[in-house]
């Protein structure tokens, strides 16, 4: 799965605030992710992010 620092994941399932779009932070064995609704950020495995995103939308 290609995705990159700046894109826009949009998760299987909702943030307690609503929000289902997360901001990639960070990338590694681990993603730093930020939550667009709320701006919680959460370490997340890498195999589980990439389990649980529905689409990458990015900034072109």
């Amino acid at each position: 799965m290609d995705i990159q620092v700046g894109d826009v994941l949009k998760m299987k399932k909702q943030h307690p605030c609503g929000s289902s779009e997360w901001e990639v932070l960070r990338i590694g064995a681990d993603f730093r992710l930020k939550c667009k609704g709320c701006g919680h950020q959460i370490m997340i495995p890498r195999p589980k992010a990439e389990k649980n995103v529905r689409a990458v939308m990015r900034d072109s």
